[in-house]
């Protein structure tokens, strides 16, 4: 995954759900979001496995179908 700074466009350095921007010098968080209607996804985890589900209508979501955000702190 490839992402871009919400602030000075330039490229994220993305190490496992956290980003940072060397040009800006700040750190994001990546944030599970539905591609239906773009808000925050409810992380679900059991037994290892990790799922998500959207309280909005949409239901469960698929991993490969998550749309994540970069988030400032």
């Amino acid at each position: 995954m490839e992402f871009n700074c919400p602030g000075c466009q330039k490229p994220l350095a993305v190490e496992g759900q956290h980003a940072h921007c060397e040009s800006c010098q700040r750190d994001f968080s990546l944030e599970a979001r539905c591609p239906e209607c773009h808000k925050p996804l409810q992380v679900l985890k059991a037994c290892g496995a990790v799922d998500y589900f959207c309280q909005n209508g949409h239901g469960l979501i698929s991993r490969k179908r998550v749309e994540w955000t970069p988030v400032g702190h």
